[in-house]
């Protein structure tokens, strides 16, 4: 065994290189990289790890591109743009990111031996992800701008974000002494009500009743249960007239199926939260996209001036809207 093993050293002349993803090429090869094989002084199991991190982060947080017993690896336009879409970038400008190996010999007591890095621009595509969805029709529907009235066709949809079987979403109710059901697909040949009113699942069960309001409505079919939390929208933070004691209410929009207000901000920070407390819910912005995470990151606000605020939960991912006027 040496004491001074010689770390893998990749071969691909890739430094600098620029790469242009495009959707229709997603399954072509976008690189191949080779590199040298580790050496430990002896006959050792290596197995490689290629690492992917944002330029100027050392690789404090990368993504595993992939491993392998072999010195080289090839890598689709695809797997590269899935990566970098889950490193947060977008496609509206190049990702500049880095690339090594590591050399790992399972079960033995040494150290790994990593790679000099490659440096890279690549421009990634964005991909729509069509969700799992389940239905909410009901007689509230034709006055609360849903089409007709217990239509599975133009009911609005709860969103399985993780494709777990919970389902999330939002739905306007206009009116008091209104009922619903979950429909699985856009018809009635499997639909869920509820026989007891205890939140319970029940196969072809009962309406569902429901006063006015605007619903957080989850379904768990794991377990056959659903919950709902009746919710009011504002703005809370220094940069609106509230700080962060006062919300600014928005007011629902039904033609939009948005929440919206026109509004004077500061420079600062906000967030959006529902019924004035931040027990129930609260929304942020982790990545400066303008999609909503739950209990996210507050949102900067970089410039004073008057503002129309968007709060977009009726279509999926979630989001929002900060235009100037």
């Amino acid at each position: 065994m040496s004491s001074s093993p010689d770390a893998p050293s990749i071969t691909s002349d890739m430094e600098g290189q620029s790469f242009q993803l495009l959707e229709d090429e997603a399954d072509e090869i976008l690189f191949t990289l080779e590199w040298t094989a580790a050496d430990y002084g002896y006959d050792a199991a290596v197995e490689y790890e290629v690492q992917i991190s944002e330029t100027g982060d050392n690789f404090e947080n990368y993504n595993e591109l992939g491993s392998t017993a072999e010195t080289e690896i090839s890598f689709t336009v695809g797997e590269v743009n899935s990566e970098l879409i889950a490193m947060g970038f977008d496609d509206t400008q190049d990702a500049e990111v880095q690339i090594r190996v590591i050399a790992k010999v399972d079960g033995a007591e040494v150290d790994e031996e990593v790679s000099e890095p490659v440096s890279l621009m690549i421009r990634p595509y964005l991909v729509e992800i069509e969700l799992p969805e389940i239905y909410v029709p009901g007689g509230y529907q034709d006055v609360s701008g849903y089409g007709n009235e217990w239509s599975p066709e133009d009911a609005p949809p709860l969103f399985s974000f993780d494709d777990d079987d919970v389902y999330t979403g939002y739905v306007y109710i206009a009116e008091d002494d209104s009922e619903y059901k979950f429909t699985y697909e856009r018809s009635w040949d499997l639909n869920w009500g509820d026989d007891e009113g205890d939140g319970t699942l029940d196969e072809d069960g009962a309406n569902i009743p429901a006063d006015a309001g605007y619903y957080l409505m989850e379904v768990d079919l794991n377990d056959e249960t659903y919950s709902v939390l009746d919710t009011e929208w504002g703005i809370v933070g220094d940069a609106t007239p509230g700080d962060w004691d006062g919300d600014t209410m928005l007011e629902y929009d039904m033609e939009e199926k948005v929440w919206a207000v026109d509004v004077d901000l500061v420079e600062g920070e906000m967030k959006f939260r529902a019924n004035q407390t931040w027990d129930d819910l609260d929304y942020g912005d982790n990545t400066g996209d303008g999609t909503l995470d739950e209990g996210g990151e507050n949102i900067p606000v970089e410039e004073a001036g008057n503002y129309t605020v968007i709060l977009n939960l009726g279509e999926a991912p979630f989001s929002y809207e900060l235009i100037m006027n």
